[in-house]
């Protein structure tokens, strides 16, 4: 300890581990409910894949879905599948294999691609608003306005702005040291966990963090409700209230997928900040935020949308078609 203690005064090396310890839940007497627990991971991951991959396979068929609204359904799927990707397997690896060590770059690799995923829906989430608030407030200017080359420079943009926020935040981690515990409280590489494990001063991450939870949170959130207050405004000059009615249809989808992902991510990070949350309880919200959104999208999107819908109905009457001129 006094190597480390004089290597951090001097400044002259970073104490980096060769490996950490995933934790996982702590204290849980009853394995059962371990088994449990992840065996609805196993489900979640699977339903995930096939809705997510179903839905981006119907968007790349229908000719009628090559439109800038589904360019960014389509992307919201992509994150939704690879966030999913990035995140269970590795879980389930972790803890129902009990593979809980990780080597310390992996381990950064692990929290930047899960992170990263994670944050770009609040990203595509607002370009999907700003579609909803051209398409209600200015319909005659809808189709100049949101074309494919704006929608793709909106969503280039967010791939590339969040990639560095959140690389950047990741990379900070390269110059704490580590010279005591390497369990990591939580159920992946996690970003907090993991700097409240570093023995010398983490303020720069804190702030990196803080940063990034403005600007990939709070900031979309609050352009997303802009964008809805200036909806209900247009909604109210509508005089037929069947008119209101039909353009509000068209914001329902959207709305549900809003509060589905931020109010869970956005309580846990102000909960956080504001008291000691249990271990436990952190890793079952965290958890729950990052599964159930991407298995709900593509549902909500193929229950409540009626051009999915109709594209699903010609895709499989197209594929009937063969069979019927054999017979």
């Amino acid at each position: 300890m006094d190597f480390f203690n004089a290597a951090l005064k001097d400044n002259i090396t970073f104490v980096r581990p060769a490996y950490f310890i995933i934790s996982g839940f702590v204290g849980i007497p009853n394995i059962k409910y371990y088994f449990y627990f992840y065996m609805f991971l196993c489900f979640v991951y699977i339903v995930t894949v096939l809705g997510n991959g179903f839905l981006m396979a119907v968007i790349c068929l229908m000719k009628t879905l090559h439109t800038p609204k589904y360019i960014i359904v389509f992307n919201l799927a992509l994150t939704d599948l690879c966030g999913s990707t990035a995140l269970i397997p590795k879980l389930l690896d972790t803890f129902l294999f009990g593979n809980r060590y990780i080597v310390y770059e992996a381990c950064l690799s692990y929290m930047f691609f899960v992170l990263f995923l994670a944050s770009m829906q609040s990203f595509i989430l607002l370009t999907m608003a700003f579609d909803r608030f051209v398409a209600i407030c200015f319909p005659l200017r809808y189709h100049a306005i949101v074309t494919k080359t704006s929608i793709g420079a909106m969503l280039l943009f967010a791939w590339l702005f969040i990639a560095f926020i959140c690389g950047t935040a990741v990379k900070l981690i390269d110059r704490l040291s580590f010279c005591e515990s390497l369990v990591v409280k939580s159920f992946f590489c996690d970003h907090g966990p993991i700097v409240y494990l570093a023995c010398n001063d983490t303020s720069l991450n804190s702030i990196m963090a803080y940063v990034a939870f403005i600007s990939i949170m709070c900031i979309p959130l609050l352009l997303i409700g802009v964008t809805y207050v200036c909806i209900s405004v247009a909604l109210i000059r509508i005089a037929s209230g069947q008119e209101r009615l039909r353009a509000l249809k068209t914001c329902t989808t959207h709305l549900i997928l809003v509060v589905i992902y931020y109010l869970p991510f956005v309580g846990t990070n102000i909960a956080a900040v504001a008291s000691t949350i249990h271990p436990n309880a952190r890793i079952i919200n965290s958890t729950l935020t990052q599964t159930i959104p991407p298995l709900l999208n593509p549902l909500i999107y193929a229950l409540k949308t009626e051009e999915v819908l109709t594209a699903i109905k010609t895709l499989f009457k197209r594929n009937r078609r063969p069979h019927a001129v054999t017979k």
